[in-house]
């Protein structure tokens, strides 16, 4: 005879790893956030950088972004943190990222 399935400890633990993974999402963005340096920035400034950043419809925009994010995270943490930061500064064509602070 078959065993009957627990269901309600079966949702328990897709509920417990729910949360652990929206947890590790909160974490690795607050990580982000300081890898980035972005953490100096006022919490206003952060905040509409990101708004705008998710209103964003200029393709090539964006594809810059992603293309200095993917640099960062391709590099390393270390060795690439403070040119993650000065890249923007150096590189005219990308100061349209920073302009919607």
């Amino acid at each position: 005879m078959r065993k009957p399935r627990d269901y309600d400890a079966e949702l328990k633990a897709l509920t417990d790893k729910a949360k652990a993974l929206k947890e590790d999402k909160l974490r690795r963005l607050g990580e982000l956030v300081v890898a980035t340096g972005a953490d100096a920035l006022p919490m206003e400034t952060l905040a509409g950088a990101l708004l705008a950043a998710k209103a964003a419809t200029d393709m090539v925009q964006i594809t810059g972004w992603r293309t200095r994010g993917e640099a960062m995270f391709s590099g390393g943490s270390r060795g690439t943190r403070p040119a993650a930061r000065g890249a923007p500064a150096r590189d005219g064509a990308d100061n349209s990222g920073k302009a919607p602070a």
